[in-house]
């Protein structure tokens, strides 16, 4: 098994009046070159939890990060108008919740983040500011949300 002590949240991108299958996002990997799709793990608005990686085989979604992590996706991240916005249903936030507590059980998980905390910190100060934020993906502050209880 290869070292994984972080665990990185992505959003689709997908408008919440839209479905993104799990075969669509596989594609949408591909046709950028990954040999399948990037992520570890997609959550349905369901709260289904769909396997998409295998978590011994290194992900394909947060350059520069994807050795010793996990990528785990939410279908959504958009509103009805395109623009970031958080659109997890609360099957979502509950699967997010049990998949998170399921991987630290497995892992010895020191961070988790969203995607755009894994910015560059272009001023040196030691913090990833929304002005540093490559994109806003997941939509959400995943350090409040886990410091809210989940």
């Amino acid at each position: 098994m290869r070292h994984v002590d972080t665990v990185i949240i992505h959003c689709s991108a997908t408008p919440a009046n839209r479905r993104l299958e799990p075969a669509d996002l596989t594609r949408m990997h591909r046709r950028r070159g990954f040999n399948g799709c990037g992520y570890h793990f997609y959550i349905r608005r369901t709260g289904e939890i769909c396997d998409m990686r295998p978590v011994e085989k290194v992900g394909a979604h947060c350059k520069g990060h994807n050795e010793g992590s996990i990528g785990i996706c939410y279908e959504g991240g958009l509103d009805a108008k395109g623009n970031p916005a958080d659109t997890r249903t609360s099957e979502q936030k509950n699967a997010m919740k049990w998949l998170l507590e399921t991987l630290k059980r497995e892992f010895d998980i020191k961070h988790i983040g969203g995607h755009r905390d894994f910015s560059p910190d272009l001023d040196g100060d030691g913090m990833i500011e929304p002005e540093e934020w490559v994109k806003e993906c997941p939509c959400f502050d995943v350090k409040e949300w886990l410091e809210n209880g989940c």
